[in-house]
């Protein structure tokens, strides 16, 4: 164990001094970064047909290199999951990411190469160990265990007879493939972590972990409560803290942390507990939080993904224009466009980010480029939305005049009650029956998106609908009072934040 030790604390004084130097040398980094990726993807499909090999520049790349959505990209993702080499990177891909979000299918599956694997998420792993050592060094969270949570992975569905291609969450993808350092600080064991039921999973984790020396805790903050909740249970506590006294840290992502903090507190009583945030999407390693003091996200430039950035105004273009990393301005809001190590060029990942340094380079992460409801992870987009809200019209005989949602934030971390989300609908037609409504638009929900179904699941993280009738003519009365009726205006359908919804309420009032 010391050697080990030694081991780990030399590779966190590395990964440290590579932090420095990419936050003191930005441009020349990413630069290194782009370069890099077109000479590897010179003799692919795409470095064929854009002159890869011709080394562009910058300037030359964005303009060979149409942005592109994920329904653009479909075909060609499509030929990379049946097993064509060579399409958008070298080699044949096994391993798949897969996300809610998408318009045209159920899931979108993201390729996850070795590359992506090492030099993006396992050298951010590296940094977020690194810098919890340097901020926190009485923890000694190498001392310790980290308890990390994750989704499952099944047989890639389009090669389902090839043992080795898989898809599945991107933590589970992971962890399937951690490097033995990682492996050796995390717990539960895989074929705990891994399981697809999600009651068993947190019931056996629970009483897996609840003998062990936790000292840090990394993953979705819904699934975390629920874990920290029964493993509390189980141990006849008063808190998580009489169980693991040395907890110290946790490290969260996925969704916005904000609604979580006071429950937290309460499952964690006392001062020495920490929150340092994530931001590890499907697509890639991309920031995290490297200063205690500040909820900013410090962007990662060496983990082999090249920034651009599309302004608000060219969200919709036909032809957007980006721009490059060293003229963002602080306070504007930026939809990302990465092209990355594994295969994704000039993507458009949805996600908008604004910048609140410039040296070094920190974001928040501001929503996406779309409505959508992410308080839990589940990740709806109004397309599901409005699918499922059809669904219910049409099992119910009702009409819909106009509708929002919202999240119900946990209550209280004694009561055991769950996180949610509101409906507010206007009807024309009112349905035969409410509670069928409801239950439909849940049902649809859960069909047409796989995300919001795993924390619907037997009401673990997210229960049941609520659904609220608004009074006729409430939602153009708010319009109304802000100078909003008629023309292109229209209600939000979804939003993270229950400040539309309320302000809408108050109309009845």
């Amino acid at each position: 164990m010391p050697v080990i030790n030694g081991i780990l604390s030399w590779a966190v004084q590395r990964r440290l001094a590579s932090i420095y130097h990419f936050r003191d040398n930005p441009m020349e980094v990413q630069h290194t970064v782009l370069k890099e990726l077109l000479h590897t993807a010179r003799t692919t499909e795409w470095g064929r047909r854009y002159g890869f090999a011709d080394r562009p520049t910058a300037g030359e790349f964005a303009r060979r290199v149409p942005v592109s959505s994920y329904e653009q990209l479909v075909p060609d993702l499509e030929r990379v999951m049946r097993g064509e080499a060579d399409v958008l990177w070298p080699g044949r891909v096994q391993w798949f990411a897969k996300s809610s979000g998408t318009t045209n299918a159920r899931s979108k599956y993201i390729p996850v190469t070795r590359e992506a694997l090492h030099q993006c998420h396992y050298r951010a792993g590296r940094d977020m160990v690194a810098l919890s050592t340097l901020h926190y060094p009485e923890a000694q969270l190498l001392g310790g265990k980290t308890l990390s949570l994750g989704g499952t992975h099944t047989p890639n569905p389009l090669r389902p007879e090839d043992p080795t291609s898989r898809a599945g969450d991107v933590s589970a993808v992971i962890m399937q493939n951690l490097p033995a350092w990682a492996e050796y600080i995390r717990t539960p064991p895989l074929e705990l972590a891994l399981l697809d039921e999600w009651e068993e999973k947190i019931e056996r984790i629970a009483r897996h972990v609840q003998h062990q020396d936790v000292r840090a805790l990394a993953g979705v903050p819904t699934w975390m409560i629920v874990l920290l909740r029964r493993v509390t249970e189980l141990a006849g506590a008063a808190n998580i803290t009489e169980v693991w006294p040395n907890l110290r840290l946790f490290l969260h992502g996925a969704v916005a942390f904000g609604p979580y903090r006071e429950l937290f507190r309460q499952l964690i009583p006392g001062p020495q507990m920490q929150y340092l945030e994530v931001y590890n999407a499907s697509e890639g390693y991309l920031a995290l939080q490297d200063e205690p003091d500040s909820e900013d996200l410090l962007l990662l430039l060496n983990h082999g993904i090249y920034y651009e950035f599309l302004p608000a105004d060219q969200w919709d273009a036909a032809e957007p224009q980006t721009v490059p990393l060293e003229v963002v301005e602080l306070g504007k809001s930026y939809a990302l466009i990465i092209s990355t190590n594994a295969g994704l060029w000039r993507y458009k990942i949805g996600d908008t980010v604004r910048f609140t340094s410039l040296r070094p380079y920190r974001i928040r992460i501001t929503g996406r480029t779309k409505h959508f409801l992410n308080a839990f992870g589940e990740e709806v987009v109004v397309e599901n939305a409005e699918a499922a809200m059809a669904a219910a019209c049409q099992a119910t005989a009702a009409t819909v005049r106009d509708f929002t949602a919202a999240p119900i934030y946990f209550a209280g971390a004694a009561d055991g009650s769950r996180g949610g989300h509101q409906w507010l609908v206007e009807f024309l037609a009112p349905p035969h029956d409410a509670a069928h409504f409801a239950a439909v638009l849940d049902q649809t929900l859960r069909q047409l998106n796989s995300d919001y179904d795993a924390k619907r699941h037997r009401d673990l993280a997210l229960v049941a609908p609520t659904l609220t009738v608004a009074a006729p003519g409430q939602f153009e009365r708010w319009l109304a009072r802000r100078g909003k009726l008629g023309g292109q205006h229209k209600i939000p359908r979804l939003s993270n934040s229950r400040d539309l919804l309320e302000e809408i309420l108050r109309e009845s009032e």
